[in-house]
């Protein structure tokens, strides 16, 4: 695995290029400003007429653009829009709009790699995508340091799409921290697979019912929270600073015991026959096939899903928890009013 840093890279490729960021959500924004703190002076934002992201953008002092004016204009056009909507995105305002020999990149590989687009030959085709959310992505570049990115190149009509790459890995901070070299369909089907069965579905699946097993034991809905989830944070920082044995030597004896004798109880190797499946749905392509086919109804089961667990007795309970503790929201990642 080839890594690559600021040293390695040509900052001023990337700011001699016209810009195009598609979206101001959690990454969109970090990018944009990223760049034009790192002196790209043609940044422009790219969004829909009536986008509530607009007068966030130009309150950070950028242009922004319909994206097909935004797509005539750009030498490189960003795409941090959501997957499901980036097929449309090519069809009704790239494809036909962007001049030839102009690059086009990504964050995550789902619509390259399932061929939900089709780029032109003419085009470069990279994708650069931050191992963190984007407000980490601003946050670490504003402190001086960044968060780790990915590099991988589909197409190289120009010949210099990885050097190109690099340059806009660096001036997002990326270049700081290593710009990891490594493949769309390496990155699309890791990402997938480390969402669904660990980060977003596994660990929060296995919260939810250790809440759930508590209550229905009759401990407090409160205390329940606290072991279950509130303690959660404490532990995967431990991890995230050095490892499952950095953790380990943290917590007490008794803890780390109980992680021997009870954890593989739980997650058990039927646990990882279901982690299989769900691993061979992603690379066959059936999970994005599926999520493009709930995006045709409207998103319907997704969001009735959303409200499902919104109204869970754990949020109630930790919401009501959190207003204890100030000091979370001081420290917060998120500000909905900025990003």
């Amino acid at each position: 695995m080839r890594v690559y840093y600021d040293r390695d890279a040509d900052v001023n490729l990337i700011k001699s290029k016209k810009v195009a960021v598609f979206g101001y959500g959690s990454q969109g924004h970090a990018h944009a400003n990223n760049l034009k703190d790192s002196g790209c002076e043609n940044v422009v934002v790219a969004l829909r007429a009536g986008s509530g992201s607009i007068a966030k953008a130009e309150a950070a002092g950028f242009k922004v653009m319909t994206p097909g004016e935004a797509a005539k204009w750009a030498d490189l056009a960003m795409v941090l829009t959501p997957d499901e909507g980036q097929a449309d995105l090519w069809e009704d305002d790239l494809r036909d709009n962007m001049r030839p020999g102009t690059a086009m990149a990504f964050a995550h590989g789902l619509s390259i790699h399932f061929n939900l687009i089709e780029a032109r030959e003419d085009m470069d085709v990279f994708m650069i995508a931050p191992k963190g959310p984007g407000h980490t992505v601003r946050s670490e570049y504003v402190r001086g340091a960044g968060v780790p990115c990915l590099v991988a190149v589909d197409q190289n009509a120009s010949g210099n799409a990885l050097e190109i790459g690099l340059s806009y890995s660096s001036a997002i901070g990326g270049g700081r921290a290593g710009t990891i070299e490594t493949t769309f369909r390496e990155e699309c089907e890791t990402d997938l697979f480390g969402e669904q069965t660990v980060l977003c579905g596994g660990v929060c699946e296995l919260m939810r019912a250790g809440f759930e097993i508590l209550v229905e034991a009759g401990y407090a809905p409160e205390m329940a929270y606290f072991e279950c989830m509130h303690e959660m944070k404490l532990i995967v920082d431990l991890i995230y600073e050095g490892g499952i044995a950095n953790m380990n030597y943290s917590i007490s004896n008794t803890a780390e015991y109980g992680e021997y004798v009870t954890g593989p109880k739980i997650i058990d190797d039927s646990v990882k026959d279901r982690m299989r499946e769900a691993l061979a749905r992603i690379q066959s392509g059936e999970f994005a096939a599926t999520w493009m086919l709930e995006n045709k109804v409207n998103q319907a089961s997704f969001k009735a899903q959303r409200r499902r667990s919104s109204e869970h007795l754990s949020e109630e309970v930790g919401e009501k928890l959190r207003a204890m503790m100030p000091w979370i929201a001081e420290g917060r990642l998120v500000d909905k009013a900025k990003n």
